[in-house]
C-alpha cells in the first residue's frame, strides 16, 4: 500500500467521525412517515420489480 492509500483511508475515516454526529441528530429529528408514506413508496417499487420481472420473462 502507497501514501495515497493509507492517506485516503484516513481522511475516509475522519470524514466519518465528523459527518456520525450530524447523522445521528438527523435521524433523531426526522418525522415519522405514516401509512399513506409508506404506500406512496411501496407501490412505485412493487410496479417497477413487476416491470422488471415482465422484461425478464420477454427474454
Amino acid at each position: 500500500m502507497d501514501w495515497l492509500k493509507i492517506a485516503a483511508a484516513v481522511f475516509l475515516v475522519a470524514m466519518f467521525f465528523m459527518i456520525l454526529p450530524s447523522a445521528k441528530r438527523m435521524v433523531k429529528e426526522s418525522p415519522k412517515g405514516s401509512a399513506s408514506d409508506w404506500m406512496g413508496f411501496i407501490i412505485p417499487i412493487v410496479a417497477i420489480v413487476l416491470f422488471v420481472i415482465l422484461l425478464i420473462a420477454l427474454v
